[in-house]
């Protein structure tokens, strides 16, 4: 006998379908299986033959460290200029100095920067946003000179030529061939202001964007550097060979912006000048710390009590270095309060004509009656942010309506025009164009062969200038960079009012 057990088609139904379903899942976690085991096999056998990419470190601005570095000595006996940075390759850069003083190489850290920067900004504390240039994150109002091609669209855009780049480099390279063997130059009444002239050199580098990495001026750059360093190291930051001369606080101050500007450039390129950081924040201290304790002006030998109070001429410089300085990042006790109260100084010297007088507000001016120090103080309000003030739009006003120049007479303050080249750029629109028609091709002309300027041959007794014989009697170099830096400011700051002027 046997036995059936009958199944119904819905029971054979679900028992083909209970096969399916164990057969597929076999299938997938078989090829799960295999997926993995391949998976493992392909990371143990082909790991070893990827090259890993190495991670790049950016210097990070707002960041300040003390970084420890092995610093050599520069050998007298050794000459050697800095070859043109190579793509993505370190450099050291060599001091050529014949200072008493040793000063150890800098050395560079990171890849070149490509110089070519971005956007504008106006005057004021912002920062640039290109991180990945080795400069980018200096105050825009730097960065349009950086660029030969952003120099070039600059002087378009604002009414400078062609050849007004080319006198700049024929400037540059005269200051280069007449540049001392300890980095410094000469000037003046007398050889005794080296720290003064090489400062107005080096800022006339620093504003055509030439660094100790530069390929034409580099070794140029960095002598003067490194002499302004080495009489800071010496002398507690004090920027002077003399600081028993009246005078002193012009080189000060002159030393100090041209050392604010190069820590400026020197911090964004990771470009590491020994004791340069040092130096310029003691310099721009003594800045802060001899400020006069009445008036807020400075005055000759930084006499923070006497009567006298100060002028305008002593503290434009002042005011100027200590732009400089803020834009480092270092830190100074006491700066912005400073800063304010050498802007309520420049203030008081506004006069009821529009004009910015030298010592005295009213005062009756030298020569034929024209306020020479109107630029200087309409440029000190500018730079801090001031230039919407009563005060500054007054002055240029007062430019506008009284500015004269021409080379060969008495309206040849290159001193007065060196300020208010820089006032009126600043301003924009009709007041810079009135103003570059009537200077930007007279100094071109004027220009000599070899990239200097002669002195102005006027023998006028009422000569419109601050410091006439100052510019007629002393060697080119101070002439020369004055000129230098007029020239360079269709592009060394940004118009921080007005519109573009062609």
């Amino acid at each position: 006998m046997s036995l059936h057990a009958e199944l119904t088609e819905e029971s054979r139904a679900r028992l083909h379908a209970q096969q399916r379903n164990s057969t597929i899942s076999s299938i997938i976690i078989a090829v799960l299986v295999i997926v993995l085991i391949a998976l493992i096999l392909g990371w143990i056998f082909i790991k070893p033959l990827i090259k890993e990419t190495p991670t790049i470190v950016t210097y990070q601005s707002n960041v300040v460290e003390e970084e420890q570095v092995d610093q050599k000595r520069v050998k007298t006996s050794t000459q050697k200029k800095p070859a043109s940075p190579a793509s993505q390759m370190a450099k050291t850069i060599v001091a050529n100095t014949a200072s008493p003083t040793s000063i150890p190489v800098p050395t560079v850290d990171v890849s070149t920067p490509t110089m070519d920067f971005g956007s504008s900004d106006d005057f004021g504390s912002s920062w640039g946003e290109v991180a990945e240039t080795g400069f980018g994150n200096i105050p825009a109002t730097m960065k349009k000179r950086c660029s030969k091609a952003d120099r070039l669209a600059r002087l378009q855009e604002t009414g400078g030529t062609p050849q007004c780049e080319d006198a700049v480099v024929k400037a540059l390279n005269f200051l280069k061939s007449t540049q001392k063997s300890n980095g410094s130059w000469a000037g003046g009444y007398s050889p005794s202001k080296p720290t003064a002239m090489t400062g107005l050199a080096l800022l006339a580098y620093l504003g055509h964007c030439e660094t100790p990495t530069s390929k034409d001026y580099g070794d140029t750059v960095l002598r003067a550097i490194t002499y302004l360093v080495d009489v800071g190291m010496k002398n507690n930051g004090r920027l002077t060979l003399n600081p028993t001369e009246s005078h002193w606080p012009y080189e000060h101050a002159i030393a100090t912006y041209a050392l604010g500007e190069a820590a400026t450039f020197c911090k964004q390129g990771n470009i590491n000048v020994p004791n340069l950081f040092e130096v310029t924040q003691k310099a721009g201290q003594i800045i802060i710390d001899n400020q006069h304790r009445k008036t807020g002006g400075w005055d000759y030998l930084y006499d923070t009590e006497g009567k006298r109070g100060g002028d305008l001429s002593v503290a434009a410089w002042q005011i100027q270095a200590l732009k400089a300085c803020y834009h480092t990042g270092l830190e100074y006790k006491g700066l912005t309060r400073a800063a304010n109260r050498g802007i309520d100084y420049t203030m008081s010297m506004h006069c009821d004509d529009g004009g910015f007088a030298y010592a005295k507000a009213n005062e009756k001016s030298h020569g034929d009656g024209y306020r020479t120090m109107t630029g200087g103080g309409v440029l000190c309000l500018q730079m801090w942010n001031k230039s919407s003030s009563s005060q500054a739009r007054q002055g240029l006003k007062y430019i506008e309506k009284n500015s004269k120049f021409d080379y060969d007479t008495k309206y040849s303050d290159l001193y007065g025009h060196y300020y208010e080249a820089q006032a009126a750029i600043n301003r924009g629109g009709e007041t810079w164009r009135k103003y570059n028609a009537m200077v930007r091709d007279e100094i071109l002309q004027a220009q000599l062969p070899d990239g200097s300027w002669p002195p102005p041959s006027s023998k006028d007794k009422d000569q419109r200038a601050v410091a006439g014989a100052l510019q007629k009697n002393s060697n080119p170099h101070y002439r020369t960079c004055l000129l230098t830096l007029t020239l360079e400011v269709y592009y060394r700051f940004l118009p921080g009012t007005g519109v573009h002027a062609k």
